[in-house]
């Protein structure tokens, strides 16, 4: 983890580094917008090879290499099929072919075997593309067009807690594979200084928490977020035996009426605020300054597509806001953390520092209300 503190320069710097120019050459760029034009086969078949154990079989023969006929007899498929599904793979780049053998690549072997690009990969699959079809209606109309293939909800935050599967657990393991690997490196910013109390706002399912209470055994939490939710995050720490140390606070925080509540000496959000389009960002900070006090702190957790250091990150960043578009409520995104700033600075709050490469791909921003 690196200490930074507020500076745009190296903001810019960092983006300078990934967009500043075009950097491929024609044949390149042709080739890059003919597996644009075919992204869906590319998914689709990509994804049959993997769950077939197509691209498994590959792995364990190795060097030796396997046959269509081979592949087709392991994986249960005509020759015809394993045929079109694997001469794809050429293309795709998941495999390669030699004296009529196919071997699995590097990128075949990432594919399989890489967590994060598995639980991408089934998000992708199971919550977002069928929806992915609905993004021009959603752009035009701010509204996730493409939730209505999960459920009839307003918003995707509406419906995790009744959500049917696999979606809703491809939803929560991208959510806490990403949010997870943040929680040790919080815990010592946090507890670095006392704290009595603390707000989680965005609760979700109450496995922040969990870290927390477990930290401190005198520390007392107060969770924020929509009742369904709230549910299963009480049920965790239920469980735990921590239910004495929490309090609930069921809230819709984009209902202009609520209030945030007061006594907490520390405010924390990871993945929330993301959520929400920029005037509900800075409607949200607001509150936080009402319940806030003096000397109180503020933690926001994000990940931001202009403060990645590899251009498969910021990639993902990009993409996973359409997502936002499409499934969970037409106005949000993986933003550029300049838009952050400027939302911070105008809800009175001011950065104290910041730290990058938090987790996987995560700045978190420590904050205090401005002098």
């Amino acid at each position: 983890m690196r200490l930074n503190m507020p500076d745009t320069k190296t903001k810019k710097d960092t983006t300078k580094v990934l967009f500043d120019r075009d950097k491929r050459t024609i044949l390149e760029s042709v080739a890059q917008a003919q597996f644009i034009a075919f992204a869906p086969y590319v998914f689709q078949a990509s994804v049959i090879l993997r769950d077939s154990g197509a691209l498994r079989h590959l792995e364990q023969q190795g060097d030796k290499g396997a046959t269509i006929n081979e592949i087709a007899a392991h994986i249960d498929m005509s020759h015809y099929a394993a045929r079109v599904l694997l001469e794809a793979s050429l293309g795709i780049g998941l495999a390669f072919r030699k004296d009529g053998k196919y071997y699995l690549t590097k990128t075949g072997d990432i594919f399989i075997n890489n967590r994060m690009t598995r639980i991408n990969t089934d998000f992708m699959r199971d919550v977002c593309y069928d929806g992915a079809q609905d993004l021009k209606d959603s752009l035009t109309d701010g509204k996730p067009r493409g939730l209505r293939h999960l459920g009839d909800w307003d918003t995707i935050y509406q419906g995790l807690d009744t959500m049917r599967q696999p979606a809703r657990n491809s939803w929560f393991a991208f959510d806490h594979h990403y949010s997870d690997n943040v929680f040790r490196e919080a815990l010592s910013l946090i507890f670095e200084k006392p704290v009595t109390n603390i707000l989680d706002i965005g609760a979700n399912t109450g496995k922040w928490a969990l870290q927390c209470l477990a930290h401190d055994p005198n520390v007392r939490m107060g969770l924020v977020d929509l009742p369904g939710l709230l549910g299963i995050a009480e049920q965790t720490v239920t469980n735990a035996g921590y239910r004495e140390r929490v309090t609930l606070h069921p809230t819709d925080m984009l209902d202009t009426t609520t209030t945030l509540p007061a006594g907490y000496d520390v405010i924390f959000m990871s993945q929330f605020l993301a959520c929400f389009a920029d005037e509900e960002i800075l409607a949200i900070l607001q509150k936080c300054h009402r319940a806030l006090p003096e000397n109180g702190r503020i933690f926001v957790n994000d990940t931001f597509w202009d403060r990645q250091r590899l251009e498969a990150s910021a990639f993902s960043l990009q993409m996973t806001s359409l997502y936002f578009t499409s499934m969970a409520n037409g106005n949000s995104q993986m933003y550029d953390s300049e838009v952050y700033v400027n939302l911070i600075k105008r809800a009175g709050f001011e950065i104290v520092r910041f730290f990058d490469k938090v987790g996987y791909t995560h700045t978190l921003f420590e904050l205090r209300k401005s002098a």
